[in-house]
């Protein structure tokens, strides 16, 4: 398995996947400070109304994408020369392959989350908000990442399955649509896009309850076991 994940992470060296992952959260802190700066009369939570307006834009649209377009891009050298038969011809068990991809994804969004949180921090400091930073947006972080396995092992199924650069990207941005839906009926716990806006409180800054935070992590875990079932599944029956 290290080898599989070493292999992984071999491919992207010299990428440009890293610019990716500072972009998206820079334009997200972007757009949100901007909307704090030109609202602060309206907006008087401090940290968190600042929260709410660089969270909207990254946890409900940019971090989808970010996770889709890392799927896609740890999968375009397989899909190169139809690379992928030589791989499944290969003694590399399936597996591995998978789990070690998505293991890659998952180190490089969390690279995102902690650029992201530190971009907030900073942003805080620049617009003076009184108080002590609020330990509970590094929590909310880290539940977003969470959730972010989970759409990685859906997105990552979709990239091995489908040629095209852009198609998965496309689907991710439709299903934020369908999890925001989901979210507002209050079903959200069902689908891996709206367990994104639950964990990062996107929307809504109350806390989890205990119940609801296990209830969080359980369907996290179950969407994350799923999709790599299925994922693994057609890799190991289904002709790419």
């Amino acid at each position: 398995m290290f080898r599989s994940i070493s292999a992984e992470w071999l491919k992207l060296r010299h990428s440009r996947i890293s610019l990716v992952l500072a972009i998206l959260p820079v334009i997200s802190l972007l757009i949100g400070g901007f909307n704090f700066y030109v609202n602060q009369a309206a907006l008087q939570n401090g940290w968190y109304s600042l929260w709410t307006q660089v969270s909207l834009f990254y946890g409900e649209f940019f971090l989808p994408i970010l996770i889709a377009i890392c799927c896609a891009y740890v999968c375009r050298l397989e899909h190169a020369n139809r690379n992928w038969n030589m791989i499944l011809a290969s003694p590399l068990p399936i597996t591995n392959l998978f789990i070690a991809k998505l293991i890659i994804v998952s180190i490089l969004i969390l690279s995102a989350q902690t650029l992201f949180i530190v971009m907030y921090w900073l942003a805080g400091q620049m617009f003076s908000i009184p108080g002590p930073f609020p330990m509970e947006t590094v929590i909310w972080s880290l539940r977003g990442w969470i959730a972010s396995i989970s759409i990685a092992a859906l997105q990552l199924g979709l990239s091995i399955r489908i040629r095209s650069f852009a198609t998965p990207i496309g689907l991710a941005l439709c299903a934020v649509f369908l999890g925001l839906g989901m979210y507002v009926l209050k079903i959200g716990m069902l689908f891996p896009f709206s367990l994104l806006t639950i964990g990062m409180s996107v929307l809504s800054q109350q806390d989890l309850t205990r119940t609801e935070n296990l209830a969080f992590l359980l369907m996290n875990g179950i969407f994350i076991i799923l999709f790599a079932i299925w994922s693994i599944h057609r890799l190991k029956h289904k002709d790419i």
